[in-house]
């Protein structure tokens, strides 16, 4: 005879098994713009904010007071601007140590993955995040860093964009690379 106490036992022996299972996950896939990666499995997926295809909370360093952010961001075929635009606007939006333009300190390189073109940037100094459409830009944060790749897919660019403090940015350099490296269509 089939009791309810009987199938409450199956469902919670059911359940176990998922969470086992999902959190023995090494990490997840993700897709936008007819291009697919896969995002370390450290790096916490967020909930759905408008313009991005995906955002990821990055574990903060040792002595970080936070958490460093992975957006990627995807517009359509043909929009969001250019590549060399975009990263122009990604080098405004952080001043060089002790003031002054950024654009010198920009560390920019191309080159491909998996046969799609990449450009990226490598940028340090005072981190001005802006507020995004109808939202108060947040305060400057000095000592912060950006990682950042434009992978121009079969549908349109997709925009890789990495921010948080130095040391947390240099600690999940590894994990930004292999992201990329998993890109492929």
């Amino acid at each position: 005879m089939v009791t309810l106490w009987g199938i409450l036992d199956r469902v919670r022996s059911t359940l176990a098994i998922l969470a086992l299972a999902a959190s023995a996950a090494p990490a997840f896939a993700a897709a936008a713009g007819g291009l697919e990666w896969t995002a370390p499995a450290t790096w916490k997926a967020q909930p759905e904010r408008p313009m991005r295809a995906a955002t990821y909370a990055v574990p903060r360093a040792p002595g970080d007071r936070e958490d460093g952010e992975c957006a990627v961001f995807y517009f359509g075929p043909g929009q969001g601007g250019g590549v060399d635009a975009n990263i122009k606007r990604w080098i405004g939006q952080f001043d060089a140590p002790g003031g002054g333009a950024a654009d010198r300190l920009a560390k920019i390189s191309r080159g491909t993955v998996n046969g799609l073109p990449v450009t990226r940037i490598d940028l340090a100094g005072t981190y001005k995040p802006s507020g995004g459409p109808m939202m108060q830009a947040g305060a400057p944060k000095p000592g912060y860093r950006l990682l950042g790749a434009i992978v121009e897919g079969p549908q349109g660019a997709v925009f890789f964009k990495f921010t948080g403090p130095e040391k947390t940015v240099a600690a999940q350099k590894g994990a930004f690379d292999a992201l990329l490296k998993s890109v492929s269509r």
